[in-house]
């Protein structure tokens, strides 16, 4: 599934969930990504600290990707300005 992310709350509930998904506690998952599961629980409620390496750490961790690209062209409407 592809989702653009918008904030870091929406990367939150993503890491969140698919933890959940994949039947992981968060100290399992603390444990893998070398933190403690206080900080992992702080992480899935705001994810605006998360550091870039620890992303990338945790969307292998989870199986998933993460992708960046263009920005899809928005519908042109039909009204002039």
């Amino acid at each position: 599934m592809r989702q653009p992310i918008t904030n870091p709350a929406q990367v939150a509930a993503i890491i969140r969930g698919r933890r959940k998904a994949r039947h992981l506690s968060q100290h399992e998952l603390a444990t893998k990504l070398g933190l403690s599961q206080a900080r992992l629980s702080v992480l899935e409620g705001d994810a605006s600290t998360l550091p870039l390496d620890r992303l990338l750490l945790l969307a292998k961790l989870l199986g998933l990707e993460l992708v960046i690209q263009d920005k899809a062209d928005e519908p042109k409407s039909k009204a002039q300005w």
